[in-house]
């Protein structure tokens, strides 16, 4: 494709995706604001379900269409169980792995020009077939040379490759997605909860750090190494002599998927052991190493059968992660928030629950927090402790009652996304959505309070370490105090103690002053206003006062020019 043909197909790219939102958003504002404004939004609420999955539809059509970061997009929002309806959800979970491969001479043509050789001479055997295809990249199965597998230890390997010309089509989907967050600053629902041009941002980082496959390498290398230690956990090597930014030699570590529980069960792996494995390691990089696997989606998740020790009950495993473009690194005050969050919610902690809430930053100072408090004490007193399959069971009666209690007044809430939020919450939607399709039975309460009593006690040595701190600090002083009043006395004693007031007397004479031009300035107004209110009925009184208001005027506005301070 020529230049001239890759910008108009740009520019056609960006038209096509501001269309779809400015139509999308004029629906929203048709059913949702001007029809309850002419007292019809019982259409509205009967419309909306069929509405949102006629989106949903849409919007999966033109992000299998135009690939790139709109494949993202609807993996973001079908990831997003919290807050969107599952019309939206449902229809777009097929984007996961519904995206189209490119020919394998396009492949082969990016990859050589990347390695600098041609592939016959890079790779020992390179399979055109590939094993995936991503909306960024596609993987193909290869073989190291016998001279790159003597310097590795290597022998069979996947090789990622970019798709053709993504770095121009990202260009072009950031620009239309940072348009789509100015338009919804006017938006002020949303205004008032998200920074939409700032989560556009972060989106923006991250999909540029995501097609930067060194990038992606040393993340990998990252987080291999805060595991290394760890039986539970495994990542592939790289091979970095033929790895570059668009090209990403990797060990091939293909084995089971977390989500086949078929083949776990056949391997004699229980697929619940496996996610409650899974969500001790996703705990653990929240709230131990600060660096979180974003995208643990079925494909970048392996279960490896691994031989059992002696005397070990049912087969041993280790999950293997893979693809580490998109990681959350974790800032040390959000990882507190979100500490101080879990300890509430295992100790079933309302008011616990609405400080840690206000501490990540999600619900602002202002909020009142007392309605909250008691929502969440009657939602912890009827649904804590369920699992989903116990939720499933539940009366949906009893949810719609709830919901009509304290609906509105969680939407009146000051809530907001904070910034390094978006990524953390796609892992947590995806490892929720994982454990429970593992096994129907998974209470993330059951998950949560074991490592939240270990956070507890962590959080208690470093309180008692910080009491003691404290009192020996507090001994020293009580230890010098004695002396230092005894010497204070003796200075009093003997005259030698004086008090500098000059900078206080200074300070009450400006103060005085300021309060005389201020009267001055409120007589000049009562004054003003009077004259001009008697001028019609009174003249000679009238004009008197406006004479007359000149003089305190005068006052306000000189009072204390050259006036030397003492």
């Amino acid at each position: 494709m020529t230049d001239a043909a890759a910008q108009g197909a740009h520019r056609a790219r960006y038209r096509r995706i501001l269309s779809f939102a400015g139509r999308e958003f004029l629906k929203i504002w048709w059913f949702e604001l001007v029809l309850p404004r002419f007292g019809m939004g019982g259409i509205a609420e009967r419309t909306r379900g069929q509405r949102m999955q006629k989106f949903a539809r849409r919007f999966h059509a033109l992000a299998v269409e135009l690939g790139g970061l709109m494949i993202k997009v609807g993996q973001f929002m079908s990831s997003r169980l919290d807050v969107l309806p599952p019309e939206i959800t449902k229809e777009l979970e097929g984007l996961q792995d519904e995206v189209p491969a490119v020919p394998t001479p396009a492949i082969r043509a990016l990859a050589e020009a990347e390695l600098g050789i041609p592939l016959d001479r890079a790779y020992a055997w390179f399979d055109d077939t590939p094993v995936a295809a991503a909306s960024l990249g596609q993987v193909h199965r290869a073989r190291l040379s016998a001279l790159d597998a003597a310097d590795t230890g290597l022998e069979d390997v996947v090789v990622k490759v970019q798709r053709p010309g993504i770095d121009g089509i990202v260009a072009v989907d950031l620009a239309a997605l940072r348009r789509v967050g100015r338009w919804l600053t006017r938006v002020r629902l949303v205004a008032d909860r998200v920074d939409a041009p700032a989560l556009v941002e972060e989106f923006a980082a991250t999909s540029l750090e995501e097609i930067d496959y060194l990038h992606e390498a040393a993340s990998a290398e990252r987080f291999r190494e805060n595991f290394a230690d760890d039986p539970r956990v495994d990542t592939p090597e790289i091979v970095w002599e033929r790895s570059t930014r668009r090209v990403l030699t990797l060990s091939d570590v293909t084995a089971i998927k977390i989500n086949d529980t078929d083949a776990l069960r056949a391997a004699g792996i229980d697929p619940s052991e496996v996610a409650a494995v899974f969500a001790e390691v996703m705990f653990d990089q929240v709230f131990t190493h600060s660096f979180v696997h974003a995208d643990p989606h079925p494909g970048n998740i392996f279960v490896t059968p691994v031989p059992s020790a002696p005397g070990e009950s049912g087969r041993a495993f280790r999950l293997t992660f893979i693809d580490f473009g998109m990681m959350a690194e974790i800032p040390a005050s959000l990882r507190d928030g979100l500490r101080t969050l879990l300890i509430a919610v295992a100790g079933r902690d309302s008011r616990g629950l609405v400080a840690a809430a206000q501490e990540i930053g999600v619900l602002l100072p202002s909020a009142d927090t007392n309605e909250l408090e008691r929502a969440l004490t009657a939602l912890f007193a009827r649904f804590g402790g369920m699992g989903f399959a116990e939720l499933s069971k539940v009366d949906p009666r009893e949810f719609r009652d709830f919901a009509e209690e304290f609906g509105d007044m969680v939407r009146s809430l000051p809530l907001q996304l904070p910034e390094n939020m978006l990524l953390l919450i796609r892992a947590v939607s995806l490892t929720s959505g994982m454990c429970s399709g593992l096994d129907p039975a998974f209470n993330v309460w059951d998950a949560a309070e074991p490592y939240a009593g270990r956070l507890l006690r962590d959080e208690s040595g470093n309180i008692v370490q910080a009491f003691a701190s404290q009192a020996m600090s507090t001994m020293s002083t009580t230890w010098r105090l004695p002396g230092r009043i005894d010497r204070i006395i003796t200075r009093i004693d003997e005259g030698n103690v004086s008090f500098d007031t000059s900078r206080l007397e200074r300070r009450l004479d400006r103060l005085e002053g300021i309060a005389r031009r201020i009267a001055s300035g409120v007589l000049f107004a009562a004054l003003l206003i009077g004259g001009a209110l008697l001028v019609p009925a009174v003249p000679p009184l009238g004009i008197t006062l406006l004479c007359v208001s000149v003089l305190p005027l005068l006052h306000s506005l000189f009072a204390g020019v050259g006036r030397r301070p003492r």
